[in-house]
């Protein structure tokens, strides 16, 4: 079992949460209150300015709903609900419905043949789709090449995510998992949780998840699942 970092407690993640809320919330009222002042030629001039930071305030708010949501999911997965599940089914579906997203990034996703496991159907689609995200937002210069792939061992599959990107130093390998992580800080789009509800995920369903990675070379993501013969 790799040595890993405690998550955060409750506290602790409730306050990144209020945080950010507060931080879109205030970025909103700020612009939404100088056009209600709006007298002057040149504050009306500054319309389509303070209107388009309102938009911005409003989009960062709704994407870390979405993201609270998906953890939140991802937490209450009931184990008493697993299927057995064409994991290969799963992923060419993600992919097929992520195609816009994938052909606006120039990207490649492939996939070697994947094995069914018993899960929960509507979580792994999202585990797929997390890592792919990921592997797009996190981009080096050349196009984006993810590959997917499944080996099955004793009692277990361990899946690996690989892709082409500018790689991770290996002091931030665990620190990418925690719940509001941003490596890039707040330049990164998204509130920081998509790979804390990938983890979540994985060991919800009884296996674990880290990445291996070198600078300048891409990143692998690894994780396990329970699998019978």
């Amino acid at each position: 079992m790799r040595e890993r970092k405690a998550e955060p407690d409750l506290a602790e993640f409730l306050l990144h949460t209020c945080h950010d809320v507060r931080s879109c919330l205030r970025a909103i009222r700020v612009h939404a209150e100088l056009l209600a002042k709006a007298k002057s030629p040149q504050e009306l001039a500054d319309f389509s300015e303070h209107a388009g930071r309102i938009v911005q305030g409003t989009s960062k708010l709704e994407l870390l709903v979405n993201g609270l949501s998906s953890y939140s999911l991802a937490c209450q997965i009931d184990r008493s609900l697993f299927v057995l599940t064409p994991l290969e089914v799963v992923l060419r579906a993600e992919i097929a419905r992520m195609s816009k997203l994938i052909r606006e990034n120039d990207a490649t996703v492939t996939y070697d043949p994947l094995p069914r496991v018993e899960c929960d159907p509507d979580r792994i689609p999202q585990l797929f789709e997390n890592l792919i995200r990921n592997a797009l937002t996190h981009r080096g210069e050349c196009a984006p090449l993810v590959h997917i792939s499944a080996e099955e061992q004793e009692s277990r599959c361990l899946f690996s995510v690989r892709d082409n990107g500018p790689g991770i130093e290996q002091s931030y390998l665990d620190r990418i998992f925690q719940p509001f992580e941003r490596l890039r800080g707040q330049q990164s789009p998204g509130p920081g949780l998509g790979l804390a509800t990938c983890r979540k995920i994985v060991e919800n369903h009884g296996g674990e998840m880290w990445a291996e990675s070198t600078p300048g070379a891409g990143c692998t993501f690894f994780f396990t699942l329970p699998c019978k013969r």
